[in-house]
């Protein structure tokens, strides 16, 4: 585990429109070197206007510089762990594929539809140390029901939460084809982003509670009587979003707080890779076993 001056529980990633959080108290930045390379930006340590400690870190870099097929997204979470993270709040930016979730909706997603092209690196366990995480429930339902219960009256006038809804991961960086479009609406996808794998899957292999808080910013291409979605269209709608994202913090963070103070709230999580690890020790590939031991030097020891 990386060596540093801060314990942080509870991080935020920022998406797309989502790059700082203003009104809070910059305590350090920081940017840890990991065994999969560099975060994609610095992850800036702070204080909630409450006195809330968090780490955040913006997903695609502060000028935006990363597509959602670049983003490093092994190193942000190994370098969020090593800070001692154990709950993730992932803020993203979506496309809407029902009529009911309208632009600068809130949406809570319970499931995942992985349409992403093999492109991105999705493991730590690999080259000489096999695993296989559960994934058959990708976010952390416990965390999902404190964000909905504390922040169903955090919005502003116009916008509304959604729970319980699918989300669909597609490879970008080009927007859907109608047809695209229609054939996710048909499977019961409810929304749509380019980045939540694989950084839920890693987020999973890290024994980190992960919940993606979605952002809709138009209704994709499949909307008859809406123009196609275009980032002039999702930038007219980040604003409003970024205020809610900032608002609803301020409910969510002393709930989380209070919560991981019960050993039950991560208990489904924590030491759940222990037992996922396959490969004989007496096999392991030393190198691949040093990285690992980045994340987990409980189990890798020397």
């Amino acid at each position: 585990m990386a060596s540093t001056t801060h314990t942080v529980k509870i991080a935020i990633i920022g998406g797309s429109g989502l790059y700082s959080l203003d009104g809070f108290q910059q305590l350090d930045t920081i940017r840890p070197q990991t065994p999969w390379g560099l975060p994609s930006d610095n992850i800036i340590i702070s204080l909630s206007p409450e006195g809330h400690k968090i780490a955040f870190l913006a997903r695609h870099g502060s000028g935006h510089q990363f597509n959602p097929s670049e983003i490093p997204v092994r190193a942000n979470i190994a370098a969020l762990k090593s800070l001692g993270v154990e709950v993730i709040l992932a803020f993203s930016a979506v496309g809407s594929l029902r009529e009911e979730i309208r632009p600068a909706d809130f949406v809570l997603p319970s499931q995942i539809i992985d349409r992403t092209k093999g492109f991105r690196e999705n493991t730590f366990f690999e080259k000489g140390v096999t695993a296989h995480a559960g994934f058959a429930d990708p976010f952390h339902s416990k965390l999902a029901d404190l964000i909905y219960a504390h922040t169903k009256e955090a919005l502003t006038e116009g916008s509304s939460w959604h729970k319980n809804k699918t989300l669909v991961c597609m490879e970008g960086p080009a927007f859907s084809t109608r047809a695209e479009s229609h054939l996710y609406r048909s499977w019961n996808c409810d929304i749509i982003n380019m980045s939540v794998i694989p950084e839920a899957k890693l987020a999973r292999e890290a024994e980190i509670a992960y919940q993606m808080i979605c952002m809709s910013t138009d209704y994709d291409c499949w909307h008859e009587s809406e123009e196609p979605v275009s980032v002039q269209a999702v930038m007219a709608t980040m604003a409003q979003n970024s205020t809610n994202a900032k608002k609803a913090l301020s409910f969510i963070l002393p709930a989380i707080e209070e919560a991981l103070k019960e050993a039950s709230f991560l208990e489904d999580i924590k030491g759940s890779m222990k037992f996922s690890i396959i490969t004989r020790p007496t096999e392991q590939n030393a190198a691949a076993r040093d990285g690992l031991a980045f994340l987990f030097p409980e189990y890798f020891k020397e």
